[in-house]
């Protein structure tokens, strides 16, 4: 790969999209394929993005397949034990030269001529070498394009395309490392073979923005809320926390106070049963050392993280990938684990949320898919996609607190901070032209009133 990113030059501006102190969106943004193309190369191609975890791919030429926007590579583990993040695409024509999902390989070869890449994305042979090439082509620079960078944090594996971007806990920041924790820190992770998938024909952004969205619970769950399957109660619509990050990460849901936890916790310890919402949700707290590596603020958010752009980690034991498919067209794929030496009741109760919640059987995730499809097809008309999008939910209303431990929150009711940080760090990806110029000029979480 070069030293710098290729890119095009073709730019869009979208400085007037979101309007941060009205919280308005212009909806043309979801339908917009130049605004796409852009994204690709500028939020995707420049961001780091994860891959997989490590469990996934053990021993040595085990390979799994995904997805950098619509860049498909493989990361696979190599010899020495070192994970790779591989372009699935020959250099000779461009023929893919990995067609599995995952599995175990000792090389990767190209069905169309022939050529074969060693696991560390090496060119060692091809036919005809010393007949038709006459030994003159120079292996050495003709190999499978890496990724720029690879690097795990507690287990989950990222990449990035762009050699300029930063180390990989730097762009996460507390807010990104807080939401891996959320699910790292319960103990050691296993995954559980196959990854859930299915396209929803919606923009990839508004499948972002709905994790932050609990406004919408009682009435587009309202079924699921009947039927029992998630309680009223644990809705908390009065009681929310959001914690938001630089770069655009955020987490955004319930939150009790510190008040509420402390009285959780002695009740749990007496003995006495659950007997509010939260209580479930302190009791996992309590294990381990969940508590000192949450922090005093994250160990009382029980909301949803989004690692920018698209890693959503669910309190489902899950991650989900909200993958590009064009404008109008997104992929989501559901990671589930499960922690080792778990009770068995607690195993088969989080299995039955990754089975019934989410994904395509999910009650949830099939009510969302169907809101998002139809504001994908909203924003499609000359006139409807020139209307802006409200997202002035508490604004101005509520006030960042800052902590001696650095985890400032905002502690208030159902709110659309969440979505508002999204879109302002959104359009400041898509307008800077590189990592210099984002790193320069991208919004600080706010201070004070928000």
């Amino acid at each position: 790969m070069s030293e710098q990113l290729i890119t095009t030059d073709r730019q869009v501006d979208v400085s007037q999209c979101f309007n941060p102190q009205t919280g308005t969106l212009q909806r043309h943004i979801f339908t917009d394929e130049a605004i796409y193309q852009q994204e690709l190369e500028r939020i995707f191609a420049r961001g780091w993005n994860f891959m997989c975890h490590e469990s996934q791919i053990p021993a040595a030429g085990d390979f799994f397949m995904n997805w950098i926007g619509e860049d498909e590579v493989i990361v696979v583990r190599d010899r020495e034990g070192k994970i790779n993040v591989l372009l699935n695409s020959c250099p000779h024509r461009g023929n893919t030269v990995c067609r599995a999902e995952i599995g175990n390989t000792r090389s990767f070869f190209c069905s169309y001529h022939g050529w074969n890449f060693d696991l560390d994305g090496r060119l060692v042979g091809m036919p005809g070498e010393k007949e038709f090439y006459r030994d003159e082509i120079d292996k050495s620079v003709w190999g499978l394009s890496p990724a720029a960078k690879v690097e795990s944090y507690r287990g989950f594996v990222f990449a990035t395309l762009d050699p300029s971007a930063p180390a990989l806990a730097d762009y996460l920041g507390w807010v990104g490392r807080l939401g891996i924790d959320f699910l790292a820190s319960k103990g050691e992770l296993e995954f559980l073979d196959g990854v859930v998938k299915n396209r929803i024909q919606c923009n990839w952004k508004l499948a972002v923005d709905n994790l932050y969205d609990w406004y919408h619970v009682k009435v587009s769950h309202g079924t699921a809320l009947k039927l029992g399957l998630v309680s009223d109660a644990a809705m908390a619509p009065m009681d929310q926390m959001v914690l938001l990050g630089e770069l655009g990460h955020g987490i955004g849901g319930p939150g009790i106070s510190e008040e509420k936890f402390q009285d959780s916790m002695r009740r749990l310890q007496a003995g006495e049963p659950a007997s509010v919402w939260y209580d479930r949700n302190v009791a996992d707290r309590m294990t381990g050392n969940m508590i000192e590596e949450l922090g005093p603020v994250g160990k009382r958010s029980f909301g949803h993280p989004n690692i920018f752009p698209n890693l959503w980690v669910a309190l489902t034991n899950q991650l989900c990938l909200r993958i590009p498919r064009g404008p109008f067209e997104t992929e989501l794929w559901w990671f589930t684990f499960q922690v080792n030496d778990e009770p068995e009741e607690r195993r088969k109760f989080n299995l039955f949320m990754a089975n019934h919640v989410f994904g395509p059987a999910g009650i949830l995730e099939q009510d969302d898919g169907e809101n998002w499809s139809h504001s994908t097809r909203g924003a499609k008309g000359a006139f409807g996609k020139k209307l802006p999008l409200n997202f002035a939910m508490g604004k101005g209303s509520d006030r960042m607190e800052a902590d001696a431990s650095g985890q400032s929150r905002i502690e208030t009711v159902v709110n659309e901070h969440g979505q508002r940080w999204t879109y302002q760090a959104w359009q400041e990806w898509m307008q800077a032209d590189s990592w210099e110029t984002l790193l320069a000029n991208h919004s600080q979480p706010p201070q004070g009133d928000c």
